[in-house]
């Protein structure tokens, strides 16, 4: 099944019936796949902030380079979109701007969304610190049809559920709903240390955050792509909820988390894979996609 989306494979890569793990550059792993072949995106790049990981910094030589660099594996990531898929993408808040307005002028953003959190140290005091990350919806083209399973990702309206207030527009008055379709400000607590899902990995998303884009913005049976997989919960996410996952890293460690975590084996080349519940003091950036 796998080998009918790519040109060529010529890196390497380990699949099940359910999953694709792929050790490569993501931009040149992308250019090998088929046009028009997968039905999610969600894409988690590095955010060019100078964070040192240990091996290398988050780093270009400057902020457009950065931003030539994000517009390289967008035009990818439409390119093997299917035209009636979603791609969601995530950077830096100080270099979204520039991304946002590139794929709206080529494409169609259909939400901006905030991801909020808490901060776990002091923030600074010189400016107000950041508690937020920005991620960008969008499709093919306005008049493309796009998945959205509202019924899937409903929350508590806490007017509704919390209030009991009366709602006099309808006739007859009728309480609030107690459910409702979440806005575009989403809390979710960042991955830390010691949580049953953490991975040894600087980076990594929620599983609840994940789970409500795929659930979003997918069916059963389709395929989810994540090119900067990292701690590969997208891909874990998706078999979780009967998809089928690619995940692509340029790091040997995480592609070996990737094949455990998505069940493809939990032997590789002669080593044991197990959940390594370590902090990371050394991290690597996932810089080196580019």
């Amino acid at each position: 099944m796998w080998e009918e989306l790519f040109n060529q494979t010529e890196f390497t890569y380990e699949c099940n019936d359910n999953s694709l793990v792929v050790l490569g550059n993501a931009v040149e792993v992308l250019k090998s796949m088929k046009p028009e072949s997968v039905d999610l995106i969600f894409a988690d790049p590095p955010y060019n902030l100078g964070k040192d990981f240990g091996n290398n910094n988050d780093k270009w030589d400057s902020m457009y380079a950065y931003i030539d660099w994000c517009k390289l594996w967008i035009e990818e990531c439409f390119r093997v979109l299917k035209p009636t898929g979603t791609f969601y993408f995530m950077t830096a808040t100080q270099f979204m701007p520039y991304l946002d307005i590139y794929v709206n002028e080529h494409y169609n953003v259909l939400s901006r969304i905030v991801w909020t959190y808490d901060s776990s140290g002091v923030q600074s005091k010189k400016i107000y610190g950041s508690l937020y990350e920005p991620i960008i919806m969008a499709n093919k083209g306005p008049k493309n049809n796009y998945t959205f399973n509202h019924e899937e990702i409903m929350v508590e309206a806490k007017t509704g559920a919390t209030r009991k207030l009366i709602d006099y527009r309808k006739t007859p008055p009728q309480p609030y709903n107690t459910k409702k379709v979440p806005g575009n400000v989403w809390h979710f607590a960042r991955v830390r240390y010691k949580m049953d899902e953490y991975e040894n990995h600087p980076t990594q998303k929620p599983e609840a955050l994940l789970e409500r884009i795929i659930l979003a913005s997918s069916n059963e049976g389709d395929i989810v792509l994540d090119p900067f997989s990292g701690s590969f919960t997208t891909a874990s996410v998706a078999i979780q909820n009967s998809r089928k996952a690619i995940g692509i890293d340029l790091y040997e460690d995480y592609f070996k988390i990737g094949l455990r975590r998505t069940g493809i084996t939990t032997e590789y080349q002669g080593e044991t894979l197990s959940k390594d519940r370590s902090r990371k003091t050394k991290n690597k950036s996932k810089r080196d996609h580019l």
